[in-house]
């Protein structure tokens, strides 16, 4: 019996986190973008911030840096708490000068995914500057591709400037990239706040979205902007916030996203993330 009960514990430990464990139609995989918690990381550090992060019972990260701890080491301290980086952010800027070194450096770090959190450019965002983001963005794909990892763009809310037959810059974005080589993380609430709808998003471009960032916008906060940002403070658990995410997860999952990431950027971060994993535990649609 003894023998029994250990083996039924250790089953449910190594799946903790793959899926939330409720009864909810949410299925994952579920992870965390770890950027929810660099307050931590500087004042913990990252051995302590990583056990929060286990208890959790987060099994898949995606980076934002490593905090002034060698690349190598940080996976080691991850994969030592059975934490698998995913994906990582690098800056624009290192595409667009040596995709080949940004190929390099996810390729040792074990990635699947690099990709790509905010374009740089002069605001507001134009036709010409869109067109230089799409060139450095298939290089990127290109040089990635050859090491066998996806490259992704993150909108962050500031590409829907109006283009031409109602679409907008974050459609030409899409458009003319290299859908092979190219694909695309939809943070939901850097599509609400400028004023889109996600499930809409998702459904016009069903072969592109690979990847999504959980992140629910307080109630009562205006959108239509184009700024590609909101105080921190906006970020809300899951479930509380303007997000219909039975609408959202269904068409994702629908449409084949293949991981899903909790980011949460607010201050009380630490203490919201339990709470938005046991809501996605909840959620049917």
């Amino acid at each position: 019996m003894k023998f029994v009960t250990a083996a039924i514990l250790t089953i449910l430990t190594t799946f903790a986190g793959s899926t939330p464990a409720a009864d909810g139609s949410f299925e994952g995989p579920l992870g965390l973008q770890l950027y929810s918690l660099r307050n931590q990381f500087k004042l913990k550090g990252v051995p302590r911030t990583l056990d929060s992060v286990k208890d959790f019972g987060i099994k898949y990260a995606e980076l934002a840096g490593t905090y002034d701890m060698e690349p190598e080491k940080f996976i080691a301290e991850l994969e030592s708490r059975g934490i698998k980086a995913v994906s990582a952010h690098f800056p624009y800027t290192a595409y667009k000068i040596d995709p080949d070194s940004v190929a390099r450096q996810a390729k040792a770090l074990g990635l699947t995914y690099a990709g790509c959190a905010w374009a740089d450019h002069v605001k507001p965002l134009n036709e010409a500057q869109a067109r230089d983001i799409i060139a450095t963005f298939n290089k990127a794909g290109e040089a990635l591709a050859k090491v066998g990892i996806t490259f992704f763009y993150h909108f962050h809310g500031f590409e829907f400037q109006p283009y031409k037959d109602g679409e907008t810059l974050a459609d030409l974005i899409i458009k003319e990239t290299n859908p092979d080589q190219v694909k695309f993380e939809m943070d939901v609430l850097w599509v609400v706040f400028p004023g889109h709808d996600p499930v809409k998003l998702l459904e016009k471009y069903p072969n592109r979205w690979e990847l999504m960032h959980l992140k629910d916008l307080r109630k009562g906060i205006a959108t239509g902007e184009l700024t590609g940002k909101t105080d921190v403070a906006n970020d809300v658990t899951l479930g509380t916030g303007q997000m219909d995410w039975p609408a959202i997860l269904a068409a994702a999952k629908k449409v084949g996203v293949k991981y899903y990431f909790i980011e949460d950027e607010s201050p009380t971060s630490e203490a919201q993330i339990p709470s938005s994993i046991s809501f996605l535990g909840k959620v049917n649609w």
